[in-house]
């Protein structure tokens, strides 16, 4: 606590001595400072900080003989002082790494919603930088690119009307590779038929560059691959098994000349990759042609190849690969046409458009977007150092919580993507340099498309799994937990249900596969028949393929699964759910409030509402002070007159003296009429500031509270200091508002009324001893009226042989004497503080009167005789 020391009035030095004795107080901001009725606005008075001060100073004024300066104590900050400059640096490093992890706060309610609001606060700077840096890398051109090109390659029609969405044989590939496939790679002519001049040959569509030349690649196998049944030997003598690496063909075949396409080149010399069909997964290797620049010439080597039957019954997969570039979008379009042979005859066409941003920093924008993954880069690194602060603290008990798990997986996604993005941008920069230099060689481009999806997946998945973390800095109020306490509490029950579920489900896709796998395309294979009952469930599904494939057990099938699994497991499921919904709705609405995030920014409001109040407080203070302290009518205030209203005021001696010296520009200690008129006119200033203020404050409040506000509002428009009595009490009262933080004036004004306080207290506390030691004197003289009573009655029962005169007067002496030394007993007992004496004697003398004349009563009326 403060503790304010008072001296005598007589020993204060003269304005212009305390002037300069506050001038340079040991680094700390004068008294005045709390009334700086200054031009820059209340902004700049630390009393209107949106928190509570933790620091505030105390003023202790200490009168010495000389009459010579005032002192002045602060009290103890909760800082060391004595802390070095590298040790304030190190703590301040150290709390951008403060979380609920790493700090205690489980005891401060308050402190928790504040260090999580902090955390949500760094974690949305975060999500938005990686929004930006993700939306920056896609874009609806995208779409059109892939569009376009899927139109020209996939929907054209040959001659005879074939496309290569309809490729089915051998014979429709040659047609599509003769017309369609030449087409679209080569525009030598305008729509007018003119020829496209020389340097703006090899654009599709005019506008996309074809980067180097088409190619074109086969994988076959042996022949005998397989095993011919005995029965079948003479008849069938070659066998082609279904493609794998071990049954591959890698022998020379057909005319073996200068054409590369007879040739078996690896996986290694072709640079390529493995890729995944509809079938199962090829090479990277196998029989490889290039194209050429111009039409004329490729359209040879297609001829040539068909003639020469290139594709033989081995043959099982073919590519065609190539690149094109705009440069109006700035994107690369990877375009890879497959058509697979099964073992069981005809073809299978298949394709993959990779529209991809390979080249990343080329406008401003993308350059905006490289500042921004720089900054994506040191949050990486904020988030990296914060979990390993984690870590060390928590040790093994870290990665129990589902939440650390999911910031441990978004940072190594994001560690991947970084490293790709780096790797990708010197990649492609080697690619272009050598194709740049090689025009008509294959530019491959199929594994950099490939690690470029997947990167955008990857930061898809990132993003997926940033937005769901919001959940962790928002679990702090109950009604966002209802997620995950829903979730929670009914995760044994959905995993027991989860084992039928999928037992049943796993039987009806067996089934089906094993009923209808031969006929119907959607249970062709277990993987899809599992999809395929899920499309069920959805409502998504094709009854008369089921019926045409098996006219009884199909529609039996389709009956039985929506009876067992749509009507029966997922009804259980919904009611699981609904009910445990249910219970914590009612948990909910049991649970005792928590200090949640709006009690938080609801308690910063009223702090500054409550200083703005007190600054108010001091104003009028001030002003009433100038009108009343003038006592004998001279327009001049002494500092006598001004410290001793003040004084009433609750005021300080220290900042009574320093505000008075502020305006005692002579030094005389007399405020004339001009010191005063400038004082009114800081006074009036600081009021326009305080009105300016509040109007901001009616800006940010809630609609609901303006009404409660108001009521509390300046009335700024009375410059004569004139207020009333209710106006002062509501003023007063405002100092012990909802401020947690204690500033000087309010324990100045506060320490008097404890004063008051424990010398009302004091008396109410002396009358309550007396009562008690009545109370108790009470007590004893029962037990003592009991144990007379008892005696006498004892006496009368053993005064056999007497007559009864005797015993009456036995009696009678023995109730005079107890009541005699009751009344000797009342007369000596001691008064504590002499309080209550009068009435608690007179009580007692006619309480032994009553006593006696009730006692003599009975003894008239005979009752103890009749008795014995």
């Amino acid at each position: 606590m403060y503790r304010i020391q008072g001296g005598a009035k007589n020993a204060r030095p003269s304005s212009a001595s305390s002037r300069e004795a506050w001038g340079n107080y040991g680094g700390h901001a004068r008294p005045d400072s709390q009334f700086d009725f200054g031009q820059k606005g209340i902004r700049n008075d630390p009393d209107l900080a949106p928190a509570a001060m933790e620091d505030d100073a105390a003023y202790i004024s200490n009168d010495k003989p000389n009459g010579k300066g005032s002192t002045v104590a602060t009290t103890g900050s909760k800082k060391n002082p004595n802390e070095s400059c590298f040790g304030k640096i190190g703590s301040g490093i150290r709390s951008l790494w403060a979380t609920r992890q790493t700090e205690d706060v489980t005891g401060d309610r308050e402190l928790h919603v504040k260090t999580t609001l902090r955390e949500l606060l760094i974690y949305l700077a975060f999500l938005i930088i990686l929004c930006i840096v993700t939306f920056g890398m896609t874009g609806t051109s995208m779409y059109y690119y892939t569009k376009v090109m899927s139109d020209l390659f996939l929907d054209s029609t040959s001659t005879s009307g074939g496309s290569f969405r309809t490729i089915t044989s051998v014979e429709d590939f040659w047609k599509f590779a003769k017309e369609p496939l030449l087409d679209g790679l080569y525009w030598e002519s305008w729509y007018n038929n003119q020829t496209v001049p020389d340097e703006q040959l090899g654009y599709i569509y005019y506008e996309n560059k074809l980067l180097g030349v088409p190619r074109i690649r086969q994988l076959q196998v042996h022949s005998n691959s397989c095993v011919v049944h005995a029965d079948f030997k003479d008849v069938i003598r070659e066998c082609y098994e279904s493609y794998s690496e071990s049954v591959e063909n890698k022998e020379a075949f057909g005319k073996k000349d200068n054409y590369t396409a007879w040739y078996y080149r690896s996986e290694d010399e072709l640079g390529g990759t493995s890729y995944m069909g509809q079938i199962t997964t090829y090479s990277g290797a196998g029989y490889v042609q290039d194209l050429k620049r111009l039409k004329n010439e490729s359209e040879e080597i297609i001829n040539y190849l068909f003639n020469e039957r290139w594709i033989r019954r081995g043959t099982r997969v073919l590519f065609i690969d190539f690149t094109v570039y705009n440069a109006n979008i700035n994107l690369f379009c990877v375009v890879q046409l497959t058509v697979e042979f099964p073992p069981t005859g005809g073809a299978i066409p298949h394709y993959q458009l990779r529209t991809v941003k390979l080249i990343r920093y080329v406008t401003a924008y993308d350059y905006f977007i490289m500042a921004c993954e720089f900054i994506l880069c040191l949050f990486i690194l904020y988030y990296m150092v914060e979990e390993a602060i984690e870590i060390k603290k928590h040790k093994c008990s870290y990665f129990k919580s589902v939440w650390n798990i999911l910031d441990i997986l978004v940072i190594v996604i994001m560690l991947l993507c970084v490293g790709f993005n780096v790797y990708r941008s010197i990649k492609v920069g080697d690619l272009l340099k050598d194709l740049l230099g090689k025009p008509d060689q294959h530019a491959d481009f199929v594994f950099l498309s490939f690690g470029q999806v997947q990167f955008d997946n990857a930061i898809a998945v990132a993003v997926f799994l940033a937005w769901i973390k919001i959940f962790k800095y928002i679990s702090f109020n109950k009604t966002m937990t209802q997620l995950s306490s829903t979730l929670g509490k009914c995760a044994k029950d959905l995993a027991g249900f989860a084992v039928m579920f999928f037992i049943i489900f796993l039987a009806f896709t067996q089934l089906g596969y094993l009923l209808f796998g031969t006929q119907v395309k959607d249970f062709s294979n277990f993987k899809q028949s599992f999809f395929t009952l899920f499309r069920i469930i959805l409502g998504d599904f094709n009854f008369d393929q089921l019926e045409a494939a098996n006219r009884v057990l199909g529609p039996i099938f389709f009956i039985l699964f929506v009876f067992f699994v749509f009507f029966v497991l997922i009804n259980m499921f919904l009611a699981i759910i609904n009910d445990t919904y249910s219970e914590v709705k009612g948990d909910m609405a049991n649970q005792k409030n928590e200090f949640e995030i709006t009690d938080y920014f609801k308690r910063g409001y009223d702090k500054m509402l409550s200083k703005l109040h007190f600054k108010h407080d001091k104003i009028v203070d001030i002003q009433k002070a100038l009108q009343t302290a003038d006592i004998n009518n001279d327009k001049q205030v002494d500092f006598d007159e001004w410290r001793q209203d003040l004084k009433t005021r609750g005021y300080a001696d220290g900042e009574i003296e320093a505000l008075f010296a502020k305006y005692d520009i002579d030094g005389d200690r007399v405020l004339d009429e001009e010191e005063q008129r400038k004082m009114l006119s800081d006074l009036n200033d600081q009021k326009a500031a305080l009105n300016k203020e509040y109007d901001d404050l009616d800006k940010m409040q809630r609609p609901e509270s303006v009404a409660r506000r108001s009521t509390s509002r300046v009335s700024f428009n009375d410059d004569s200091g004139e207020d009333s009595d209710g106006e002062d009490s509501h003023t007063k009262s405002s100092r012990s508002g909802p401020a947690q933080g204690v500033q000087y004036e309010e324990f100045t004004v506060l320490s008097r009324r404890v004063d008051r306080m424990e010398h009302s207290i004091g008396s109410i506390v002396s009358k309550i001893d007396a009562v008690l030691v009545k109370l108790e004197a009470m007590e004893k003289a029962k037990l003592k009226r009991r144990e007379t009573m008892g005696k006498i009655l004892d006496s009368i029962t053993e005064s056999d042989g007497t007559s009864d005169e005797v015993k009456r007067e036995q009696m009678e002496r023995l109730v005079r004497e107890e009541l005699e030394r009751w009344d000797s007993e009342s007369s000596i007992t001691p008064q504590p503080g002499g309080r209550g004496a009068s009435p608690s004697s007179s009580g007692r003398g006619g309480g032994a009167r009553s006593r006696a004349g009730a006692n003599a009563d009975i003894f008239d009326s005979g009752v103890f005789t009749s008795h014995c």
